[in-house]
């Protein structure tokens, strides 16, 4: 099932950079493996997947052992972090997607073995249950970030409120992208499997892709 679902979203991928003139190979794919077994992400590696994203840091740490070592495997950290889980996070991932606030970036630089790339994640919607920074403030952010050693700043990334018509997403990846510019930063993390063609036509460099990988989550 897994290597259907994949050409699938691959297909969608082609399609859509195409339509937004854009090469394929522009656009990096994230699996999100949240709520799966390791074995899923082995199988996931098998089929030529390279990068995945979790959400958990407990959960995360379970699974490591059973991943071992898969050569050229980028593990990202796409969800809400908070700063005393700092050291666990910059240990464990190669990316992390989610850094809001300074004091989370000096703490992940002081904890990091190694240079380690980060994203800042921006709160783009008006609900209450969204993270980020606010981006009144993201020119401050962008500054210290790139001030504090070990950290390497690559993108912006943002999750827009969840809605079945995947147009309503396209105001906020659109604001996401001028962000970028006006900031000078490259990568944009944004859309996942509801929405991630319009993602990639607004810019988007990483799509977060779960369900139309793995299949429904599976919560105990």
């Amino acid at each position: 099932m897994l290597r259907r679902n994949l050409e699938e979203v691959e297909e969608r991928i082609r399609r859509s950079a195409a339509r937004a003139g854009r090469r394929r190979e522009d656009v990096t794919l994230v699996a999100v493996s949240k709520t799966f077994p390791a074995s899923a992400i082995r199988e996931a590696y098998k089929a030529g997947l390279r990068d995945f994203g979790e959400n958990y840091i407990q959960e995360f740490e379970a699974k490591r052992p059973e991943i071992g070592s898969l050569e050229g495997a980028r593990f990202h950290f796409i969800g809400h972090l908070q700063s005393n889980k700092a050291r666990r996070a910059a240990g464990l991932f190669d990316v992390i997607q989610t850094v809001d606030s300074t004091k989370l970036a000096r703490r992940l630089s002081e904890a990091a073995a190694r240079p380690l790339e980060v994203m800042l994640e921006v709160k783009l919607s008006p609900e209450q249950s969204k993270a980020g920074a606010a981006p009144e403030d993201l020119r401050t952010l962008v500054d210290n970030v790139r001030a504090i050693p070990n950290l390497r700043l690559t993108g912006l990334m943002t999750m827009p409120p969840w809605s079945e018509n995947p147009e309503l997403s396209r105001p906020y990846f659109r604001r996401l992208a001028a962000l970028a510019r006006e900031l000078g930063i490259a990568g944009l993390s944004m859309g996942m499997s509801h929405d991630f063609e319009v993602a990639i036509e607004e810019g988007a460099t990483h799509i977060r892709v779960g369900t139309a990988l793995f299949g429904e989550r599976r919560y105990d």
